[in-house]
């Protein structure tokens, strides 16, 4: 098994290496995600191991461009991370697995193994937050005017209005502050990004009638 490690800390990055080569797995690495995304398409390895965490490109960036330039290597992450976000992208954009650099050694050469034979591997420890985001996943598919309390959803009809904070104050008789924390809920329980994405799934639902 030939892996490829993709992580910007030298001290892990050399210790891992170490780590495969006495379990008779042939390792290389890149010290940069730049290095590394210029370097896969010209090395024939089977895995590459890629952190998540790095300040010159988040592993997601990476995982983008991998899936873009159509690298059909299996990608692996290799993280500190057990946040569900993390895990549910990871897995959005390609990665075949997510695993925790705390984890046994035995059991990331188990895991690798599973890897080449196709499997999708996810940490033991990280279980538990992959039933959660699957369960998300079927639940929360469509965001739910519901989700909104009845202040949010008085907030969200003056939105798509078009009316703005000031107005949609006096409107509802609450300071300005309270409008921009009740938009913020909005825009975090629907999983928009702006009033404008509120106003059109107010209009296109009929929420507001």
């Amino acid at each position: 098994m030939k892996i490829y490690i993709i992580d910007d800390h030298a001290l892990f990055r050399n210790g891992l290496i170490a780590l495969l080569e006495s379990k008779n797995i042939s390792a290389s690495a890149a010290s940069s995600p730049e290095q590394g995304l210029e370097e896969i398409e010209s090395i024939e390895v089977d895995i590459v191991l890629l952190d998540l965490r790095m300040p010159q490109m988040s592993g997601i960036e990476v995982l983008k461009i991998i899936k873009e330039r159509k690298i059909t290597t299996p990608v692996v992450m290799l993280t500190t991370s057990t946040e569900e976000t993390d895990l549910r992208d990871c897995l959005k954009y390609g990665a075949q697995g997510y695993l925790l650099k705390d984890m046994d050694p035995d059991e990331l050469v188990d895991a690798l193994n599973e890897t080449v034979k196709g499997t999708i591997v996810v940490a033991q420890d990280m279980t538990h937050v992959l039933a959660k985001v699957l369960r998300n996943e079927l639940t929360d598919s469509e965001p739910s005017f519901e989700l909104l309390t009845n202040r949010e959803k008085e907030v969200a009809c003056q939105v798509s209005i078009g009316h703005s904070n000031k107005v949609i104050a006096r409107e509802l008789g609450i300071s300005d502050g309270t409008v921009k924390l009740h938009v913020k809920a909005i825009l975090k329980k629907l999983k928009l990004s702006s009033r404008v994405e509120v106003a059109v799934l107010v209009t296109e639902k009929g929420y507001c009638k």
